[in-house]
């Protein structure tokens, strides 16, 4: 007899931060399954250097931080999201310890904080420069101490599985009854039911050439849940970090807005400081700022990449503040004590999602998204330094309070499911197809769906990316499905939900900057939703 398929109270998609430490707050209230696409700690997350955003400061205020977030986000943040997750994140903090995060001290019984671009305070806890690994590696021992949660590794969700009968009059929305799952080892999809399905899949960088997220953030929770039809919005604020390792061995490592934060300052190849040209802030500007500045210069020069200058700084002071970065610019031949660090900008965080409320809630039923998957309104049109991490905690502890209210009243819907039928579908042949299209819209993405944008170049990608997506989707028809084909259809979604968003706003503001329309119109002052 045919097993039937797992029944979950909890369906995670997603083994970062956010789906982490939801899961450790849902325990409480039922079974967890958490769906890792690769191995449990390959996330965004543990490359996060920098630390984690919150007023623990007597001379911080909540308003301080409440201020420096709006206007990072440049008119677009919504306020009462921005108060709630602001004023939440220091009980997240708590938490995090109460996991067994430890954040570095000042030698009493302070936080060693540190300063970011954009902050007007120091207020970023961290763990050496290596915060998000610490975080990582602490939620995951904590879940494996926990019987009510399960990680399973190399998983990833292909599409929901949705119950549209219930609404035959199309009032309302679909119902997720759970998702099939690809297990990238055995290549089978397997049908998993749940209760409630969280999308906590991370970014979308891969959808660029360049990029500081890992070889997984390929916008796949954005591109099931849009493919079932909930609304995403912003997904023109994808953001770049302006200062990624450049060098022809290293692959998507970031350097620490931190380390700007300490003193270390940008620089051309001359050793000319450049970017008190473009901000009051210098080389403190906000991210957004800062990466159209070095693509300027870049291009205004004709070099390959800026440098980042720290060698002023005391040695030892340097190593013991950033020893990954030490370590890891030595490995490649760059002593930052000595020698500047040759930088370039790089896709890094997606301001856009799919478009949820404070507990996650999304357009369909019984489907939730949080951390870097969800749009929530504290971003705006560019999301301040370090405030990811503490967004992340905050909206998977609402969530799972929620679904800890709801659990008692929503029962398994005792529906006829069918499994994954990959149909008339043979194996690839060629995957050589694939991988052409992957390089072809990372680097149509680029150029001109990059930086610094114009009409005409996403007019032009507009009418590309609907050729490609022709050709990927007869090939999804017919061949089986892997996890290179997957992650294909998923960045050309991606690719042309940013494209359409880039072309519907017409103005420049924070992340999303347009030669043809270079100032904010009032016009513009809301969300972009699709």
């Amino acid at each position: 007899m045919k097993a039937s398929p797992p029944r979950i109270d909890f369906l995670v998609a997603g083994s970062g931060i956010a789906g982490l430490f939801f899961a450790l707050k849902a325990s409480a209230f039922g079974k967890v399954t958490i769906l890792a696409k690769g191995k449990a700690d390959s996330t965004a997350t543990s490359m996060a250097q920098g630390g984690i955003a919150s007023v623990t400061s007597a001379s911080d205020t909540f308003e301080n931080h409440i201020q420096d977030t709006l206007t990072a986000g440049a008119g677009l943040c919504h306020r009462d999201i921005v108060e709630m997750a602001v004023t939440q994140a220091p009980d997240r903090i708590q938490d995090l310890i109460t996991y067994g995060i430890k954040f570095d001290r000042n030698g009493s019984d302070g936080f060693d904080l540190a300063r970011e671009g954009g902050h007007s305070q120091k207020r970023i806890l961290h763990s050496f420069d290596q915060t998000g690994n610490a975080i990582q590696q602490g939620l995951i021992h904590a879940c494996h101490q926990d019987p009510n949660i399960n990680i399973v590794e190399n998983q990833m969700a292909v599409d929901l599985i949705l119950d549209k009968k219930v609404n035959p009059n199309k009032i309302g929305s679909p119902t997720a009854l759970g998702a099939y799952v690809l297990d990238t080892q055995s290549n089978q999809v397997i049908t998993y039911l749940a209760r409630f399905t969280i999308l906590a899949t991370g970014g979308a960088g891969k959808v660029y050439l360049y990029t500081s997220n890992w070889d997984g953030a390929t916008g796949d929770g954005i591109a099931i849940a849009r493919r079932a039809g909930a609304r995403v919005a912003n997904m023109e604020f994808l953001q770049f970090h302006p200062t990624c390792l450049y060098h022809p061995h290293a692959r998507n490592f970031l350097i620490t807005e931190a380390m700007r934060g300490e003193g270390a300052t940008l620089k051309l190849e001359n050793g000319e400081e450049f970017m008190s040209k473009y901000h009051p802030l210098g080389s403190l500007a906000p991210r957004d700022i800062v990466a159209r500045a070095i693509d300027a210069e870049m291009k205004k020069t004709g070099k390959d990449c800026v440098f980042l200058d720290i060698t002023q700084k005391n040695p030892e002071e340097t190593r013991q503040r950033f020893p990954g970065v030490y370590d890891r610019c030595l490995k490649f031949g760059i002593d930052i004590t000595k020698q500047p660090i040759p930088v370039v900008p790089a896709a890094h965080y997606l301001c856009g999602g799919i478009l949820t409320d404070k507990v996650g809630r999304t357009d369909i039923s019984r489907l939730f998204a949080i951390g870097e998957t969800a749009c929530t309104g504290l971003h705006g049109a560019n999301r301040l330094a370090s405030n990811s991490l503490m967004e992340a905690t905050v909206f998977a502890h609402n969530c799972a309070q929620y679904l800890g209210e709801q659990i008692s009243k929503t029962d398994f819907l005792n529906l006829l499911v069918s499994d994954w039928d990959p149909g008339d579908t043979t194996n690839p042949d060629e995957m050589i197809v694939v991988a052409h299209n992957w390089d072809e819209i990372r680097r149509l993405m680029w150029n001109y769906v990059g930086i610094v944008r114009s009409t005409k170049r996403l007019e032009r990608a507009k009418h590309r990316i609907r050729v490609l997506q022709d050709e990927i989707n007869e090939y999804y028809l017919n061949y089986r499905v892997n996890r290179d084909l997957l992650e294909l259809r998923n960045i050309a979604l991606l690719a042309e939900l940013i494209i359409d968003s880039a072309l519907w706003r017409k103005e420049s503001r924070g992340i999303h900057y347009t030669l043809d329309y270079p100032e904010q119109n009032v016009a513009y002052l809301k969300d972009t939703i699709i």
